[in-house]
């Protein structure tokens, strides 16, 4: 038995494949020899279909009080209408991230072999709770054919600086130093604005690292063409969804893609998940990728002071050469214990 202190862990499987990749990362912190004690919460689509439950205050409340949360995958399969949208994503996933104050959304990727970005390393930091999430706006007249739909866009010094100084931090641990920030300033001229101001201003405390500005749509082009350009990408809520996502496709798919929901204060438990979805059709089936899964759960343990055990994770993912297709799940597993 591990003499490592047992870390408390919420485990959230949800959905689909969610479940299945969330066991199999804790199967990898287990043999790098980290003790955890988790306690699992049924939350997610098939719950809600259940009993209509999405998540409630106490539940929230129990959540903040965990050193983290490993969550596998939220949604309904592809076509099921009994769920409308926004019902799970903002009353659940962004729920907690609000409620838990996951400020930051922090996405390292590495492109694999084969990839677009084959060899390339960066990481995007996405401001997480403020944007066009944070629910501003409203319906006039709806459904009438002068129906009017806004939606703005919430930027608060207070939440820009607190992302780009983390941004800058993260940025300044890289071997190449080097903080790019990513907006639309040419046409979103308020929001813009805020943003370049404060990333000059925190810059003046990191001298050493490399600033530069890219329009949104400029980056898209770039990240396809030119990905070694980047160290650290910092930008704003809605833009960073968008990037990492095609991040996520240039350095090999979203099944290695993995996620941090940060609150670096730790006044709440931060949330660790794959990007790639529940993937309902192939749940059950031994078919699931679970890397991002282990990669996020690498990212976990970084975060509750694990270092040498989440680095260890890491090089195991990416020494891994086999083919996820052929080995399944428990495979990939196996593979990945054998070479800690």
């Amino acid at each position: 038995m591990s003499n490592q202190p047992s870390h408390r862990v919420a485990v959230i499987g949800g959905d689909g494949i969610g479940p299945e990749v969330t066991a199999a990362a804790l199967e990898v912190v287990a043999a790098v020899g980290i003790r955890l004690d988790t306690k699992e919460f049924d939350l997610g689509a098939a719950r809600y279909l259940h009993d209509g439950f999405v998540l409630d205050d106490a539940t929230l409340e129990e959540l903040r009080g965990f050193e983290a949360i490993l969550l596998g995958a939220i949604g309904p399969a592809i076509g099921d209408t009994r769920i409308a949208g926004g019902v799970l994503e903002r009353g659940l996933l962004l729920r907690m991230r609000f409620g838990l104050d996951l400020y930051i959304n922090y996405r390292p990727f590495r492109g694999v072999e084969g990839s677009l970005a084959e060899g390339c390393e960066f990481a995007i930091v996405r401001e997480n709770t403020e944007g066009p999430y944070a629910g501003e706006g409203g319906v006039l007249r709806y459904g009438t054919p002068q129906e009017v739909a806004t939606q703005g866009s919430v930027n608060t010094r207070f939440g820009v600086e607190r992302c780009v100084r983390y941004a800058f931090m993260r940025a300044s641990q890289l071997e190449r130093q080097k903080l790019t920030l990513v907006h639309k300033t040419n046409v979103l001229t308020f929001a813009g604005d805020l943003w370049r101001r404060v990333v000059a201003e925190v810059g003046e405390s990191f001298p050493d690292v490399e600033v530069d500005y890219q329009h949104v749509d400029a980056a898209c082009i770039y990240m396809v063409e030119t990905p070694e350009r980047y160290g650290v990408i910092v930008t704003d809520n809605l833009f960073g969804d968008i990037l990492s996502d095609l991040a996520g496709a240039v350095t090999g798919g979203i099944g290695f893609a993995a996620s941090a929901n940060l609150n670096p204060e730790r006044t709440g438990a931060s949330l660790f998940e794959p990007v790639h979805g529940a993937a309902h059709d192939i749940a059950g089936t031994k078919k699931a990728n679970p890397l991002a899964a282990v990669s996020s759960a690498a990212l976990m343990l970084e975060h509750v002071g694990e270092s040498d055990a989440a680095q260890r994770i890491a090089r195991a993912v990416a020494d891994f050469e086999g083919d996820v297709t052929s080995l399944g799940t428990d495979g990939v597993i196996i593979q990945l214990q054998e070479s800690l």
